[in-house]
């Protein structure tokens, strides 16, 4: 396994590091070896398409009922008016 050291990083960066560390229960070591292999790992995947993203998200959401077609239909602004 290898090692290295990070020198000049923001404290702010640490500090949040070190945050994120005592939310999970984890060292701050091991959230920064997780952000480098997602940083790495994730590189060379192609990244799905919008469409791909959209179908995924909303997969089985459905409709139960027919949408009414507008087509030749005037349409008429919303009246505000109570």
């Amino acid at each position: 396994m290898a090692q290295f050291m990070v020198r000049n990083l923001e404290d702010d960066v640490r500090d949040k590091l070190q945050s994120l560390a005592r939310d999970r229960g984890e060292s701050m070591e091991e959230i920064v070896r997780e952000i480098l292999r997602g940083a790495v790992m994730g590189q060379n995947a192609p990244r799905p398409r919008l469409g791909s993203q959209l179908a995924e998200r909303f997969a089985g959401g459905g409709l139960d009922a027919e949408i009414a077609e507008l087509r030749g239909h005037p349409v008429e602004p919303p009246s505000f008016d109570g």
